[in-house]
Formats: structure tokens, C-alpha cells, sequence
């Protein structure tokens, strides 16, 4: 069975409570808010970066404090909060590109664009490495959008919010994500049978979603 890594455990209406709070001037509810979700950010990052997650962690959460007023809770906080995550970790990646390059997201995978090998892929199990390191290899918004519904269990509406499209349209790339992941399991496995059974747990999942 593939463990969950960052499986949520926080509620939405606590989430609001403190939010408000932290609206109203209160900033331990702020600083209560970005506690609970700091194990969240760390697994949204630490697959997708060689280095610098900390870095990233707290630009992403002072970005967060400065545009908190624009947050008008149309989706869970979450949902905000992973979407400000990709927008910097899309950022992280364009300064380490050259400068005539561009970062296309829905191309490029986090496995060309790091320097790190598949060492640097940490995991308590031999099937979660596998399916970490496969990951790696899906272009980066694909991997963003498996990772929020396998490890997050974020909702259509929400992943819509995180990934800045609409509902429909994360639908068809999880589809595709889907598929180029079995594809991936596949080439490191060398066994179509070990790709299936590693699907299993993840299409319940996805069922819910896509």
C-alpha cells in the first residue's frame, strides 16, 4: 500500500475561524493558521525542488500574509494556499532557467529540470519511492495536480483554485496525468503488472475527482 505523506487532517471551519481572526488583527490565530499546514507545504515542495524548501515555505507563507484581504473564500483556505505555492515554485524554477528559456509547465518535468538524481528521492517504502521518483518525471502542473488529490485529497473545486483552471479542465489533466503515470511506473518498474497494482489505491482516489 502507498502511505499517504501529507493526508489532511485540519478542518476547513477551523481554518476560517482563524482566518478571521487573523483578519481581525489577532496574530497568533495567524501564526496558528500557517502552523497546521506547514507539514503540507513541506511535502508540496520537497518533491519538486532540489533545494531551498524552507526558502520556499516562507516565502510562500509571507506571500500569503500580504494578500490575505484579497482572499474573499470563494474555496478553502488550502486551496489558496497551494495555489500561492505553485505560483512561487514556478518562480523558483523560471531563476534557475537560463534567461531565453521558458518554463512551460505542461512539458516540462521536474526530473529535467533538477540537477539532483533519483537518490535524492526520499521515502519510507520501495513503492512510494517509485511512485515519488515517477512523479517526477510528469510535467510539473500534472505532478502539482496528482500530488494535491493523492496527498491533500483536495476536491475538484479546490484543485481548480490551486491550479488557476477551470473544473473542467482539471478533469482532462488528471486524465492525462493519470496515464503518463502508469507509463512512468512502467519504465522503472519494466512490469506493466506492478504499474496496475501501484494504480489501484490511487484510482479510488481519483474517482472522487476525475
Amino acid at each position: 500500500m502507498i502511505a499517504a505523506m501529507g493526508a489532511p487532517d485540519v478542518d476547513a471551519t477551523d481554518d476560517a475561524v482563524l482566518l478571521a481572526a487573523w483578519r481581525g488583527g489577532d496574530r497568533a490565530a495567524g501564526q496558528a493558521l500557517v502552523g497546521r499546514h506547514l507539514a503540507s507545504l513541506y511535502d508540496f515542495f520537497r518533491n519538486k525542488v532540489d533545494d531551498g524548501v524552507d526558502d520556499l515555505i516562507q516565502q510562500t507563507f509571507l506571500a500569503v500574509a500580504a494578500s490575505i484581504d484579497q482572499f474573499r473564500g470563494d474555496g478553502s483556505f488550502r486551496a489558496y494556499l497551494f495555489a500561492i505555492a505553485r505560483h512561487e515554485l514556478y518562480a523558483h524554477w523560471r531563476r534557475r532557467q537560463r534567461r531565453d528559456a521558458e518554463l512551460d509547465v505542461l512539458e516540462i518535468s521536474v526530473a529535467a529540470l533538477s540537477t539532483a538524481g533519483p537518490a535524492r528521492v526520499v521515502a519510507r517504502h520501495h513503492e512510494q519511492r517509485l511512485l515519488l521518483q515517477a512523479l517526477r518525471t510528469l510535467p510539473l502542473d500534472l505532478q502539482i495536480a496528482l500530488e494535491l488529490v493523492y496527498w491533500e485529497e483536495l476536491s475538484g473545486p479546490e484543485l481548480a483554485i490551486a491550479l488557476g483552471i477551470p473544473e473542467g479542465t482539471v478533469r482532462s489533466r488528471l486524465r492525462r496525468g493519470r496515464e503518463l503515470l502508469a507509463r512512468a511506473l512502467e519504465d522503472l518498474t519494466g512490469d506493466p503488472a506492478v504499474a496496475t497494482a501501484s494504480a489501484r489505491e490511487r484510482e479510488q482516489r481519483l474517482a472522487a475527482v476525475a
